[in-house]
């Protein structure tokens, strides 16, 4: 193993990062000249730029997630671009996808889809591909996320497809045949309580959901029914113990609930409504 290995290996572990040999390979094949693979066993170390090494090593040693660092994180099927201002796509919520393509079994059918608290553009792009007829509008109240999920439909060719436009809910007018998000929902207790790396290069306007986690879910019970088509789906991520709240809340909404999934953890992650 060379001494590049070994001395980042030991800094990595000194900082008590999760996973030191996994974000190790990382950096190092982000750092690579050449395009091939490279291991930590039977590393050269001239294949590597050092100056762009060690100043992704120097940001993983201060904590910063390695999507940051990188300006990539994987979802779904795809890869996209993420920063500081945007909440890094998590696996949990390609429950949303999965619960559409199984409520939605025409991929050809010609939807109208309306995507809240958009961010990256992760569940707007996705959806985009799968339903190939669909229009989306992806909204956001941060103008700087906007920029973020415009680049990431530009980059996968869903231009045509997706409309992205800094806007609150409550401004939007129309008939949805599928609305989907993945609102903020961590509470004032909840958020105070998160790990620090997240409140440092995560944005608190896509984590923080009020003084109970439930203020969106309140709005949308109120809003959503509205623009929702007869038959129509709304697929909610919740936080793991919110679902009987959010159930309640929906109650007199004029939607039906159809579905209550839990994520690979085995904890409530899902809410598939319908509209009566």
């Amino acid at each position: 193993m060379s001494n590049l290995v070994k001395l980042s290996l030991k800094k990595l572990k000194s900082q008590n990062i999760l996973n030191p040999e996994l974000d190790l390979r990382i950096l190092l094949n982000n750092s690579k000249k050449k395009n091939n693979e490279l291991f930590l066993s039977t590393l050269n170390e001239e294949e590597i730029n050092k100056i762009k090494f060690e100043k992704y090593l120097s940001r993983r040693l201060g904590h910063e997630p390695i999507s940051k660092i990188l300006n990539k994180k994987n979802f779904w099927k795809y890869e996209f671009y993420v920063n500081y201002n945007v909440l890094d796509p998590r696996p949990e919520t390609e429950f949303i996808i999965e619960e559409s393509l199984y409520y939605i079994k025409n991929r050809k059918k010609h939807l109208n889809i309306l995507d809240i608290g958009t961010g990256s553009g992760c569940l707007s792009v996705s959806l985009a591909k799968e339903f190939l007829n669909s229009k989306i509008l992806a909204i956001d109240i941060s103008q700087k996320a906007i920029l973020v999920a415009k680049k990431n439909i530009l980059k996968h060719g869903c231009n045509n497809q997706i409309e992205a436009k800094v806007l609150s809910f409550s401004k939007v007018y129309g008939s949805f045949d599928l609305i989907v998000s993945n609102p903020p929902y961590l509470s004032t207790k909840e958020y105070l309580s998160t790990h620090h790396d997240i409140k440092k290069f995560e944005p608190k306007i896509a984590l923080f959901g009020g003084f109970d986690g439930l203020t969106f879910y309140k709005a949308y019970a109120k809003k959503l029914p509205n623009i929702m088509k007869k038959n129509a789906f709304l697929i909610l991520e919740i936080g793991e113990k919110q679902a009987s709240n959010c159930i309640k809340i929906f109650n007199n909404s004029g939607l039906k609930l159809i579905k209550k999934s839990k994520d690979l953890q085995k904890k409530d992650r899902i809410l598939v409504f319908s509209k009566i």
